[in-house]
Order: C-alpha cells, then structure tokens, then sequence
C-alpha cells in the first residue's frame, strides 16, 4: 500500500506487515479529523470541520473493502450528491494507488496521479501509510480521516436523510457486533491471507469461520444483526461477504465453506445487495483483478481465474 516518510513517498515499505509469528498486522490509520453539524470537536477530539453540502469529497478504491464501506454508507443514506467521489485504478502500482488522467480513474477534483500526493496536502511531514478511504475537505483542501469507521460515523451523524444507522437504542449492540467482526472477520480474512506461518494461517481461518457460523446462527434469529432493522454492523459486514465466494476463498485460503453455502448468510448478503444503490457499489470483476494480482506470496503469475458464476439477483426471499 505504500508508506510515506516525512512527506516522502517510498516505493519500498521497510515497515514490517507481520509479526515474530508470521501474524499480519494492520497499520493504525493517523489522519482522524470529526465533520460535525457545528464543526465542533467530535469523538476523536477533534474538530474544526463542519458540515455543509458538498464540501467533502471522498478518494476511494474499488477493491478496498474499508472504502466500500463509505460507498455503502453514501447509498444506503442517499447523500450521493452531498460526497462526490474519485476512485483511483483497481491495481496498485509502485506508487500505490493511482489515477489515469482521464476516464473512471481518475481524480477530476485535485487531478492527482497518486493518493499519496493527496495525503501530502495533510502534512508535509506527514508520515504513515498510504491508504483508502480518505474523505477530503474542499474548502481547505486538507484530509480530514482516513478511518473507515469514523467517516461512516460521521455520514450518519451530520446527514440526517436516510436511515439511522446507528440508533441510540442499539449502539451497544452494534458496537458488540463490530468489535467481534473487524479482527476475527473484516480483518480476519487478510490475516488468514498473509499470514507469514502455518499456525497464524490456523489461527486466524478459526475465528473467520467461527464468525460466520455465529453470524449464521444470529441471522436464524433476527433478520439483521441487531434486529429487524439495517444498522452500520451490516453494512460493516457485507464487503466482506461481497468478496468472500470469488476473492477470499480462493486467494486467501479461506475455504472451509462459502459464504453460498450458508442459507441465512447467503439470503442475508443477497438482501442487502438488493437494496436500492447497493449494487452499484459491488464490482466483483474488479475484485476478482485486485484479489488475484500478481504477488509473489500468494499469485506469482497473476493470472485472474474465470470464475465462480454466482448469481446475486435471485430473490433473497426474506421479505
């Protein structure tokens, strides 16, 4: 993904992504600015950015499921016209991720070739990673985060059209669902897919699949996580469940059962996908090509593979 050091971009990370254990780890993201209704501090203690219509603009990937998540959170609200979007090329190169200078990938706004040189408008000393979402403010032309959770946080706070995505009643069960599903599962499954030894591998497809198979059983009960309505832990879940059948299960070993193997998770994901906007979000061909690219652990060749044929639309049958 690429680092920055003082403000300079280095094509060769020398931070280590695993541990003594060959266990994957993932970077903190740095830049964690709050947009609130008065611009006032927000629950990262900072603030200073307030929210008015389309001052913000968000630099995302295809791929990314972090960035899926902001697109999800844009739909599912129907602030489109609030947020606009560059997407940067579904392949990372020695730069990163990328721009072309015209087309679907690039960036009409900053006309940027490189996402690192957005984050050099945050600070020039700015040190880190290189990483997508990043929600951006047009008026001072400065990053405001570059953590998922708090962007999409923030839509639901500041935008109050669409559902509520993370309703008083229900924070505590919401924020259990996430703190169970970001390591053992969001995360779970490029732990599985990095890991450096046999038994980090084990460890971390454990937890993978002990997720889902509560998740399964949850989805027996409620029709959502937390009950009968969508709230932020769904949408938290299905990037992971749009990828799993044609990217994770293959290319990241994590193939004890697919997510098409599970009746309620199959019909759950299916629903979601269904819902207004969602579909436009989902790219499984560009998964597929980000997934299955050329790397030298996990895909020498980089060749992408034809299938599997999996068909999204068929009635989820859950209404």
């Amino acid at each position: 993904m690429g680092v920055m050091f003082k403000g300079v971009y280095q094509v060769d990370d020398p931070a280590p992504d695993s541990d003594a254990s060959g266990e994957f780890r993932r970077a903190q993201s740095l830049i964690r600015n709050w947009v609130t209704i008065d611009g006032s501090a927000g629950p990262t203690g900072r603030g200073g950015y307030a929210a008015e219509t389309g001052r913000y603009h968000l630099f995302v990937a295809w791929n990314c499921p972090w960035a899926h998540r902001t697109l999800l959170v844009r739909a599912i609200k129907g602030i489109e016209a609030e947020i606009s979007v560059s997407f940067a090329r579904p392949r990372r190169t020695d730069q990163g991720w990328v721009f072309d200078e015209s087309g679907p990938f690039c960036d009409p706004m900053l006309k940027a070739r490189a996402v690192h040189q957005v984050y050099a408008l945050a600070d020039p000393t700015y040190t880190g990673r290189i990483t997508v979402p990043v929600l951006f403010d047009k008026q001072t032309s400065r990053p405001v985060s570059n953590e998922s959770a708090d962007i999409i946080r923030m839509f639901n706070e500041v935008y109050t059209q669409g559902p509520d995505l993370y309703p008083a009643p229900l924070c505590d069960a919401i924020d259990g669902w996430n703190d169970l599903i970001y390591p053992t599962l969001n995360n779970g499954v490029y732990r599985a897919g990095f890991a450096r030894t046999q038994a980090a591998y084990d460890r971390a497809v454990a937890e993978v699949f002990a997720t889902l198979e509560k998740i399964e059983t949850q989805l027996g009960k409620t029709r959502y996580l937390t009950g009968e309505s969508l709230t932020e832990a769904d949408l938290r879940l299905f990037p992971t469940l749009a990828r799993f059948d044609v990217a994770y299960h293959y290319a990241f070993k994590c193939n004890l059962f697919r997510i098409s193997d599970c009746s309620n998770l199959w019909a759950y994901a299916r629903e979601i996908y269904q819902m207004p906007g969602v579909a436009g979000t989902v790219d499984f061909d560009i998964y597929k090509q980000g997934y299955f690219s050329p790397s030298e652990l996990r895909n020498p060749l980089g060749i992408v593979p034809a299938g599997p044929r999996i068909d999204w639309n068929q009635p989820h049958g859950r209404d």
